[in-house]
């Protein structure tokens, strides 16, 4: 039947438009029922009409529920927990099945032989290969082995149940003969003793074995937190922001991906994958080392040429990100500091207030990026500082020439082109100080290493006198005259450049440092400027350790650094001026490829203050009495020598012609200059005025040595007389 139509003082079923917000609609009280006629504007639906209608509301009731979770802190912060870890956990086992895969199939050797194959490299390809094969080799060998190893086991354990059993029953038999006990009372003991045993071992195991499940997932979390990485919906805004400060091998990827090098991203669309062969490491909580591979046509360059945005994309200064070409081929080393600690300064230094020194191990320069204290030992090597004015380079050599000071046996000497007063206070310890800009300074120090370079010579003589191949402390010890000597030379561009004395100064610089290296002579020079009026390349290339502050330039770079130094990520250039002040780019110090140096600083300032005179004053009480100190030089090689002396020693018995005996001069004084250069012909006329003739005999003119003595004979007759 039809519904009947509503009364004029009724009103009908209200329902809403879709989409509006249902509202409760009461009847109206009587007294303001609208008047008869008036038209309501309404719409009376049909049953078909308002089923539709609810259908449409409940659809929107998800979109309502979720609205309200999310305003709901508590149930959001549970929920990005909740899958925070689940993603975590299962990329961890993800990742174990990775390297169980691997591990199973020689995945590894398979990926770098696919990649040598790419490349065209056969060497690499057949070297991947033959590591394959021999992997495979030393598996099937283990194979082969497990059932001899399973059989050795059993019989060990066997062999032990058999001697615990005699071992049992003997002991019950001296204990059933010695009245201690019965037989049956002592295996009665020994079985409470199993069931204590077991029921210990049941009710230990038992929790475990409950716990066995919870302890696989939080492995597996740890393993997710090493390899894996969470979706930033998934994380907390203080997650996200440790996200970005934890390098992890994500986060390294993900930097990569946002480079910008074409070659990069066509191997990214290619689905390359970066693989690690050193994942992100923890260093001395001062940051993380990892070693990653690169594509095919990417280089180790190309990512240092972008170490500005790899480390804006690792939210780091461009300071604290250092890429550089590992020893793998192909692949990349690269360190990231923490986040900030590009700009701490370097801890005190360590021998401020005590403490002494052995140059022949170690001494010390300043810290590492990694927090690693630099001492390398000054012996056997040879240093180079450089950069531009103000950046730190005579602070460094300060503290080298400090560390010096405090080892007992090392003798000092300084030259200064310049006139302050950087040394001035290390002048009681040292053997040898000169400073200012007048050519007696370079003059000087031409004659400082003149003397040097002939104490090599002597020192090699001496060596190869005592059968060894390098001067050692132990040497240094016993013979005085083995001491170790630290020459620095500060602005030697000065010396370098000068126009009497640079060349000569350069050549003989640079035979110091290729012959004394095991004879404890050392030398140090700074200087602004890598170019050969300023220092000679020769010089560069031949010392021990390299210290580059900032430079403008990839040639001073690589002058200071060694050629390609710049090209492999090494560079100076990304020091930033004045801000990484007493900051250096080192090599030679340790056995990385670089370091980056934060030295020590020995304060001194405009009002005559300087933290070095403290330690001088300690250092000049520990300094061994045969050592020069106070600019008082040690007399490395005489002021004269007696040629007929020195004939006496070195002739025999019979006659030598005289173009021989030049040489057995200078093997017997090899200091001394005249015997380098004297020929026969000069060493007759040197005798012939002292009283010995040499006859020409023939070609040969022999020197007799009888005839030396005579005239020995009457100069000792003569200083009588006198």
């Amino acid at each position: 039947m039809p519904k009947p139509m509503p009364k004029d003082n009724e009103m009908g079923e209200l329902v809403p438009f879709p989409g509006a917000a249902p509202e409760s609609v009461t009847p109206a009280p009587a007294a303001e029922v609208e008047p008869a006629g008036t038209v309501l504007d309404g719409e009376l639906l049909t049953d078909e009409e308002n089923a539709e209608l609810n259908r449409r509301t409940i659809r929107h009731i998800p979109a309502q529920v979720v609205r309200v979770v999310r305003q709901h802190e508590p149930t959001v912060k549970t929920t990005r927990i909740v899958l925070a870890v689940g993603l975590t956990v299962a990329q961890g086992f993800q990742s174990w099945a990775t390297r169980a895969w691997d591990a199973g199939t020689f995945g590894v050797y398979r990926r770098q032989i696919r990649a040598a194959e790419a490349a065209g490299d056969r060497e690499a390809l057949a070297e991947w290969i033959d590591r394959r094969n021999l992997a495979a080799e030393r598996r099937h060998k283990r194979l082969l082995d497990a059932p001899k190893l399973a059989a050795g086991i059993a019989r060990v354990l066997l062999g032990s149940l058999v001697v615990i059993t005699l071992l049992m029953l003997v002991t019950a038999v001296v204990v059933e003969l010695t009245d201690l006990g019965s037989f049956g009372a002592f295996f009665d003991g020994v079985l409470d003793v199993l069931r204590f045993a077991i029921t210990t071992v049941t009710v230990v195991w038992t929790p475990f074995l409950a716990a066995t499940p919870l302890l696989i997932g939080f492995a597996a979390w740890r393993e997710g937190r090493k390899t894996g990485t969470v979706p930033d919906w998934a994380l907390s805004p203080t997650k996200r922001e440790e996200a970005s400060v934890i390098v992890t091998p994500g986060g390294i990827a993900q930097a990569l991906a946002h480079l910008g090098i074409p070659a990069l991203n066509r191997a990214l669309k290619d689905e390359w994958t970066v693989e690690f062969a050193t994942p992100p490491v923890r260093v001395n909580n001062r940051g993380y080392t990892a070693v990653f591979s690169l594509p095919l046509g990417i280089t180790p360059a190309m990512i240092a040429d972008k170490r500005a945005v790899l480390a804006r994309n690792l939210h780091r200064d461009t300071i604290e990100v250092w890429p550089t070409g590992a020893e793998r081929a192909g692949y990349v080393d690269l360190w990231v500091a923490d986040a900030g600690s590009g700009s701490k300064p370097a801890p005190a230094y360590p021998l401020l207030t005590a403490g002494t020194v052995d140059v022949f191990a170690s001494v010390p320069f300043g810290v590492s990026q990694r927090g690693d204290l630099i001492a390398p030992p000054l012996v056997e090597a040879n240093l180079v500082f450089g950069g531009l004015p103000g950046q730190g380079k005579s602070n460094a050599v300060r503290v080298v020439m400090l560390g010096a000071a405090l080892d007992p046996l090392a003798e000092l000497w300084v030259f200064v082109f310049a006139g302050n007063g950087d040394f001035d206070a290390y002048a009681p310890r040292l053997a040898r100080y000169e400073r200012g800009t007048r050519p007696e300074v370079a003059e000087a120090a031409l004659d400082a290493l003149h003397e040097l370079y002939a104490e090599v010579g002597r020192r090699e003589e001496k060596l190869a006198e005592l059968g060894v191949k390098k001067v050692t402390r132990a040497l240094a010890e016993k013979h005085t005259d083995l001491r170790p000597i630290v020459a620095g030379f500060s602005e030697c561009h000065e010396l370098f450049g000068n126009a009497d004395f640079g060349k000569e100064a350069g050549e003989v610089a640079v035979n110091i440092v290729k012959r004394g290296r095991k004879t404890g002579v050392i030398l140090a020079f700074d200087t602004q400027s890598s170019r050969a009026a300023a220092i000679p390349p020769a010089l560069v290339e031949n010392v021990a350790m390299n210290f580059c502050f900032y430079v403008k330039t990839w040639r001073n770079n690589d002058g200071f650094l060694g050629d390609g130094s710049f090209q492999a990520g090494i560079r100076a250039t990304e020091l930033r001026f004045n801000v990484d002040r007493g900051t250096s780019v080192a090599t030679g110090t340790t056995d990385e490829t670089f370091e980056l140096l934060r030295w020590f600083y020995i304060e001194a300032d405009d009002s005559g203050f300087d933290a070095a005179a403290d330690v001088i004053a300690r250092a000049m009480k520990t300094v061994h009495p045969s050592v020069a100190t106070g600019g008082q030089p040690r007399q490395i090689a005489p002021t004269a020598r007696n040629l007929l002396e020195d004939l006496d020693a070195v002739l025999g018995t019979d006659p030598v012609p005289v173009a021989d005996v030049p040489a057995l001069l200078a093997r017997l004084a090899p200091d001394w200059a005249p015997y380098r250069t004297l020929n026969g012909k000069a060493l007759v006329a040197q005798l012939a005025a002292l009283g010995v003739k040499v006859p020409s005999t023939g070609n040969r003119w022999p020197v007799r040595p009888e005839d030396v003595r005579a005239a020995l004979a009457r100069a000792a007759t003569a200083d009588l007389d006198e």
